[in-house]
């Protein structure tokens, strides 16, 4: 599932693609938005909230999550696409430049004046201009018996954190995965998260051991088996969720996480 700074990215590609232009043609291959017809609307911005993309075209948000595969990419008109066509889930095209969400796990409008109360249940955004760092840790503090993996992945308690950055954090703090939120010192997690994600946000590739070579670039994360970067032990693998049907994948050093 992308992470929040991948998010960040496209919705910054998007805003420099379409916004100050006038849609000059939508087409939403989802039924509930077959008939809806966008253009000769101006965009105004395109953002990003966590893991949302947020593309605000006249009086109307167009609002989509990437889930598991899906991702927004921007051609240049007449353009051939690098996917398949009957992936794809919103057309949003401008006089320069067309925008293509394939395999979007979310799509739906509503009005601007919604936006808000629509994401209100979202916790503060560890890229947004608005990041609260003091109630993210009030939020996470609610739930002192939930692991802390789960809390941290919970889009509720902060926004933007996926599963590499849940078990980076975790492994950068010494921390198990499993050790409920009532035991975690909350303050500097949520101080590194930030610093990880922020630190990422304008690369093209992503790391948090500093190196950017493939297969150097994390430190727990897909790990199983494999030395542990610090101490040499063997990476641990297992799966956590608040459900049976919401479980993740995590990696931990048995060693240098307690």
């Amino acid at each position: 599932m992308p992470e929040g700074d991948t998010v960040f990215q496209a919705a910054r590609v998007l805003e420099a693609a379409l916004a100050g232009h006038t849609i000059t043609r939508t087409d939403f291959r989802v039924p509930a938005l077959a008939e809806v017809d966008l253009a000769g609307l101006p965009v105004h911005s395109v953002g990003s909230r966590g893991k949302h993309v947020l593309l605000r075209i006249g009086d109307i948000v167009v609002h989509s999550h990437l889930k598991m595969e899906g991702e927004w990419r921007v051609f240049r008109p007449g353009e051939p696409w690098r996917r398949p066509a009957w992936q794809a889930r919103a057309i949003v095209e401008v006089p320069e430049a067309s925008a293509v969400g394939f395999d979007l796990g979310t799509l739906e409008l509503f009005g601007a004046a919604e936006e808000a109360e629509r994401l209100l249940y979202l916790g503060p955004d560890l890229l947004g201009a608005d990041w609260d760092a003091a109630e993210a840790v009030r939020r996470l503090a609610s739930v002192p018996e939930t692991p802390i993996a789960v809390a941290l992945a919970e889009q509720r308690n902060l926004a933007g954190l996926g599963n590499v950055y849940v078990n980076e954090v975790c492994f950068l703090r010494g921390i198990l995965p499993t050790r409920p939120v009532g035991q975690v010192e909350l303050d500097p997690v949520v101080a590194l998260a930030v610093r990880v994600i922020r630190a990422n946000r304008d690369r093209a590739v992503r790391t948090t051991t500093g190196d950017t070579r493939r297969g150097r670039r994390l430190w727990v994360h897909g790990r199983a088996g494999e030395a542990c970067r610090r101490c040499g032990a063997l990476i641990e693998h297992g799966r956590l969720g608040r459900t049976e049907i919401e479980l993740r994948e995590s990696w931990w050093c048995p060693n240098c996480q307690r």
